[in-house]
């Protein structure tokens, strides 16, 4: 787990070795242990620790080290293949490496060392871009082919390790996070009109190749960006995987729950692959309870260490299930609790480090769990990230498992499931979102004002927006008579709309505390499979999430947090926080940085906040966009036009 950067320029530049170097250090965060460089120039590459004068710079990659697999020098990078055609600098884990290694020494390859860098690096002598599908880990890596004189930037399925580039005047540079990219003469702070849309409005970010900065792109998941070194202007994009469902069909419940079961304690076993102390990110929650716990059935003897946020609100404190495992398993829990001063005092640090804003103060409370981790002495965690979206956890999922009834011509089990659904906590607007997916496209927008959730709200600057070509616009979301309203639903939070976001929040607060965070839901063939089960495996006929994944825990997962119908997972009391801030967010509402925010109707804005903290409005995460926006806007110059 690292932070890799790099610069590849038409034509040779005097100043390109000291930006290079000043893109490492803006990344030694994500890797305090080592650090190297390499460096092409009229003498052809070479590989460095500290970067010297190049005559004729034209390329150089970056590498920051944080080492969790083979800790000595035989791991460092940048790292060549035997034959010196082969560069690479690599940020990531190759979980699957030691049975990689086998099958790469049957075919004649010899390794130095025992890391997953040079099994990755034989790989691709050995399969090229087709060693990509035979990879299980997270990965975003710059492998160099000095013969074809091409730069291949690769990111994982899922996008879990992040990987950002810009254009620059005669060249294109990249990083593991956008600030880096920031500083680099010819790259400007303008701002996205059309991100900065769907971030006030509905919360997204992440999606997609664009970025809220209309100059910094990233590389979407599942990609890989073939970079020409003569011509760096000209760079590809190429889809190397997609997310298709495995056929799941002809099984039973409870033959899926059985292979639910290998699959995922497969996986989790291939995570805890380590040289360094792991710990677990515990919320009390189906997702993170089950990896505890399938951990401590691997590991009978292992000393396990999880850290928790607490609420001190006990609406959305989860502290006694967290207790339960805790009790179940022989964890050593270390809990987190945060008074609100300590978000304000704490925000700008946190928007930096994000580096584009972030939907909830969620999103704090686990940063502060990972800095309790890291002080701890942890540098690798593993976390339940992707479980809801797999396997439809979120309220919002009731309503698509109706469509589908409905559209597949069985009211009955519709009006059924709905019934159910309408007294679980949290669901008594499910039958709201079951008409607003099925009313034609034409209908939406008048649904949505009699709804009360305009597209163009009085606090949003229509104007502004329409003289960018920006038209207000929901989500996407696939309308209209389908069959798999459910299937559909989850293919676009794992791929477009809510894991993107939640991916990045957890690599930056992570490796801000140079931790290294593993997700054992992501792996291909567990999200293939799972979405491949009929909708009623995942949530079931009496509104129970989870379903088939419940069934295949049972016996590993005490039976209290298995039998649990809410949805909480590091939920932060996120308006008595505010309440309590109330001078801090008016000051910040009614100074000069949001005034400067074009895209904002000031005096609405203040007004919606005073009525939302009063209770004469609803409270949604509206008021904290706001918060988070003028925060980001302060810490990066933003420019609006």
């Amino acid at each position: 787990m690292c932070g890799i950067a790099g610069l590849a320029l038409r034509t040779p530049d005097p100043r390109g070795v000291v930006l290079l170097e000043g893109l490492s250090r803006a990344l030694a965060h994500r890797g305090p242990d080592d650090w190297g460089y390499l460096l092409w120039g009229r003498e052809g590459p070479v590989a460095v620790r500290d970067p010297v004068p190049v005559e004729s710079f034209r390329l150089g990659l970056a590498h920051r080290r944080l080492s969790i697999l083979d800790l000595t020098e035989a791991g460092w990078q940048p790292m060549p293949s035997p034959d010196g055609r082969l560069y690479v600098v690599y940020n990531g884990e190759v979980y699957n490496f030691l049975e990689l290694r086998e099958a790469l020494k049957a075919r004649g390859h010899a390794f130095r060392s025992a890391s997953d860098t040079e099994v990755l690096l034989a790989a691709w002598r050995e399969w090229g871009e087709g060693s990509l599908m035979r990879l299980v880990g997270m990965f975003a890596f710059a492998l160099l082919d000095t013969e074809e004189k091409v730069l291949y930037l690769v990111r994982d399925f899922f996008g879990i390790k992040p990987l950002y580039y810009a254009f620059l005047p005669g060249g294109l540079a990249f990083a593991s996070e956008i600030p880096p990219l920031l500083s680099l003469p010819g790259v400007r702070r303008r701002v996205n009109p059309g991100r900065l849309y769907a971030y006030l409005r509905f919360g997204l970010t992440d999606h997609g190749g664009e970025t809220l900065f209309v100059e910094v792109r990233q590389v979407p998941p599942g990609h890989y960006l073939r970079v020409p070194l003569e011509a760096p202007e000209g760079a590809e994009l190429v889809r190397y995987w997609n997310l298709f469902p495995e056929e799941g069909g002809n099984l039973s419940f409870k033959e899926a729950a059985d292979r639910l079961r290998e699959l995922f304690l497969e996986s989790v076993r291939l995570h805890l692959r380590s040289d360094v102390p792991l710990g677990f990110a515990l919320s009390g929650g189906i997702d993170s309870s089950a990896i505890v716990c399938v951990v401590r059935h691997l590991e009978p003897h292992l000393e396990l260490n999880a850290f928790s946020f607490v609420a001190e609100d006990e609406a959305v404190s989860e502290e006694r299930y967290v207790d339960r495992v805790a009790e179940a398993c022989g964890v050593r829990v270390h809990k987190v609790r945060i008074a609100p001063e300590e978000l304000a005092q704490d925000l700008g640090a946190l928007v930096r480090i994000q580096g584009e804003p972030f939907g909830s103060t969620s999103v704090y409370a686990q940063y502060r769990v990972f800095r309790r981790a890291r002080e701890e002495g942890i540098k690798v965690m593993l976390d339940g990230q992707g479980a809801d979206e797999l396997l439809a956890g979120y309220v919002s999922y009731g309503a698509a498992r109706v469509a589908s009834l409905l559209a597949s011509g069985r009211p009955l089990e519709a009006l059924a499931l709905l019934r159910r659904l309408s007294r679980l906590p949290g669901r008594e607007g499910t039958w709201k979102r079951v008409l607003g997916r099925l009313l034609p496209p034409a209908l939406q927008p008048l649904a949505r004002r009699l709804g009360g959730e305009a597209l163009l709200p009085p606090w949003l600057n229509a104007s502004w927006f329409a003289e960018r070509g920006v038209a207000p616009k929901p989500p996407s979301r696939l309308l209209g008579p389908r069959r798999d309203h459910l299937r559909q639903e989850l293919l676009e939070a794992l791929t477009e709309t809510s894991l993107p976001m939640l991916l990045r929040y957890e690599d930056r607060n992570s490796m801000a505390h140079s931790i290294e965070s593993r997700v054992p839901f992501l792996t291909p063939a567990l999200v293939r499979f799972v979405l491949g089960l009929p909708e009623a495996y995942i949530l079931a006929p009496d509104g129970t999430s989870k379903a088939v994944f419940r069934e295949a825990m049972r016996g590993l997962v005490p039976e209290e947090v298995l039998g649990r119908r809410d949805k909480i997972g590091f939920a932060t009391p996120e308006l008595r926080w505010l309440r309590a801030l109330g001078p801090w967010v008016e000051a910040l509402l009614r100074g000069e940085v949001l005034r400067s925010i074009p895209a904002l109707c000031p005096e609405e804005v203040l007004k919606e906040w005073r009525e939302v903290a009063e209770g004469r409005k609803r409270f949604d995460f509206r008021v904290w966009r706001w918060v988070n926006l003028v925060a980001w806007s302060k810490a990066f110059g933003v420019e609006y036009d």
